[in-house]
């Protein structure tokens, strides 16, 4: 049975050393951000919290309405 209980903690090890590999990437490297530039990235992020503000706005709105 101990080599089941190696595996299970070679893969925890294996799975804790691509979490910090994740973490020092930079926001480039990272997949929703692949092919975008600064600015485009600076361009979604606006749209949506835009989107979110006017969702939270309308939902204000409807629920003082009432």
């Amino acid at each position: 049975m101990t080599r089941g209980n190696q595996r299970e903690l070679a893969r925890q090890k294996n799975q804790k050393k691509q979490n910090e590999q994740n973490k020092k990437k930079g926001q480039q490297a990272k997949d929703s951000n692949k092919g975008l530039t600064l600015e485009q990235r600076k361009q979604r992020d606006a749209d949506l919290m835009r989107q979110k503000q006017m969702k939270a706005q309308n939902k204000e709105n409807n629920s003082s309405a009432t």
